[in-house]
């Protein structure tokens, strides 16, 4: 075969980039409310939906090498089918073992499938023209998803409003579909995906593997030393434990609050695109938000406002109020997201950069497991409102933590450097917190995985060659 124009690697990054989050739209508006009605308490969901997270944080650093030491192609062929594997299995599933089940072969799949796509984008991409730009092909990618995953959740909504098929009930018929979907997915990948170079074999995918606990350790490091690098990470625990409340117990108030959970699913699936949408124009609003306030004051403050957004959405009466501020919610996070990024690149430099980066990303995953475990439960004893009211408040008091970058900023004086700075540690004064756009691409660092939400959207972010992935959704299946 030929060498691939640029043009061509870049449209079949895309094609490819958008087949693999379809299936995600269309199981979005049904995971948690299909668990409920294969008889799962909130509990159970919260317990299962764990194990994703727990393998991720498990496999996410040491399948960083996996992409350079096998090729991407293998890589993602075999996650991709991990994915049909577990979507598969999702539709039979009915008990808490399989669900459980489930949501570790996805936890596999995220691990193995975030970056090699990118990666091979970019090396493909250069292979044709080394001069070529590839970051608007990156770019895209972000649009490309979210209209994707929006359009897979219209097309849930509609699936699910069309009622059961035969034995089928209507809330299993969008995972039968987003299966199907995965499969042809799969097929296209193995006629678009065309290796550029050969893989390095099992010495590079050893010496990935040996020296990711010493790039944790570094990395680690550099938060011990860095008080500012340590407030913003810990930042990622507060949000990934109150991101539990907009993307696993909103089905669940939604259909309290109408009084059945197939019409529930059904609204969700046109509220999880029109999210996205606003997701989309809250990230577009960053620029006007550095200008007016700085990064960190702005991040900080949205963090209060998302708490805000949660509380209306567990004490709203009527699905009018809870999906206004539903879409709220998501509008907020859609600006959040650059902002926080933006922010810990400013304060990481030289080749701590991905490894602290990736820490960020991780941070999320016990968050979220430990806010699936304990809300889910205080759901089942409590009602869903007052769990959503723990989480709005958990997301809300993260804001404090952005204050050490903000007065490392307003102090910070540009200069040679000074005996005792951190080494890897960029200077805040080098770049003032509030200036720039603080967007971070889909080029961003990351070694380890970038979960998932329109809680993602795309919320963890990763350059060409790194196993981090760009996560639209941290939790769905």
């Amino acid at each position: 075969m030929s060498a691939l124009t640029v043009r061509q690697v870049r449209l079949r990054y895309l094609t490819l980039y958008g087949l693999r989050w379809l299936p995600t739209g269309l199981t979005i508006p049904v995971m948690i409310l299909l668990m409920q009605e294969r008889g799962l308490t909130l509990s159970q969901i919260g317990l299962v939906s764990t194990a994703q997270g727990l393998v991720v944080l498990a496999l996410e650093l040491p399948t960083g090498g996996l992409a350079d030491a096998l090729g991407s192609r293998v890589v993602l062929v075999t996650a991709w089918a991990v994915s049909l594997l577990s979507l598969g299995l999702f539709a039979v599933a009915d008990s808490f073992a399989l669900f459980f089940l489930v949501w570790a072969l996805q936890g596999v799949y995220r691990a193995l499938d975030s970056g090699p796509l990118d990666s091979w984008y970019v090396e493909s991409t250069l292979a044709a023209d080394r001069d070529a730009d590839y970051e608007p092909g990156l770019g895209f990618a972000g649009t490309v998803a979210g209209v994707t995953i929006a359009g897979g959740a219209l097309l849930s909504g509609g699936l699910i409003a069309l009622g059961p098929v035969g034995p089928v009930s209507a809330l299993t018929v969008p995972v039968l579909v987003a299966a199907a979907l995965q499969a042809v997915a799969l097929v296209v990948l193995l006629i678009l995906l065309v290796e550029t170079g050969p893989a390095r074999g099992a010495g590079a995918l050893r010496a990935s593997v040996v020296a990711a606990p010493r790039m944790v350790r570094q990395a680690v490091g550099l938060l011990r030393r860095s008080r500012v690098l340590l407030a913003l990470v810990s930042v990622e625990l507060f949000w990934g434990f109150g991101m539990v409340t907009f993307e696993s117990l909103l089905p669940v108030r939604l259909a309290d609050v109408v009084g059945d959970p197939e019409r529930a699913a059904a609204l969700l699936g046109p509220a999880n695109s029109a999210a996205w949408l606003v997701s989309a124009a809250g990230a577009a609003a960053t620029p006007l938000l550095l200008r007016w306030l700085g990064a960190a004051p702005a991040a900080g403050l949205l963090r209060i406002l998302q708490g805000i957004t949660v509380l209306g959405m567990g004490l709203l009466a009527g699905p009018a109020g809870v999906l206004v501020a539903y879409l709220a919610c998501y509008a907020v996070h859609g600006a959040s997201n650059p902002l926080h990024l933006g922010l810990l690149h400013r304060q990481v430099d030289g080749p701590y950069r991905t490894s602290v980066i990736s820490l960020n990303s991780m941070m999320g995953q016990p968050g979220f497991a430990l806010g699936a475990v304990l809300l889910t439960a205080l759901a089942d004893r409590s009602g869903v409102g007052t769990a959503m009211v723990v989480g709005a408040v958990a997301l809300a008091v993260a804001a404090p933590l952005y204050l050490p970058a903000w007065w490392a900023g307003r102090r910070a004086v540009p200069g040679p450097a000074r005996p005792g700075d951190v080494p890897g540690v960029a200077e805040p004064g080098s770049v003032p917190v509030g200036a720039g756009s603080g967007t971070v691409t889909a080029a961003s660092a990351g070694t380890g995985l970038p979960a998932a939400s329109p809680g993602a959207d795309p919320r963890d972010v990763q350059p060409a060659g790194s196993a981090a992935s760009a996560e639209p959704h941290r939790a769905a299946p």
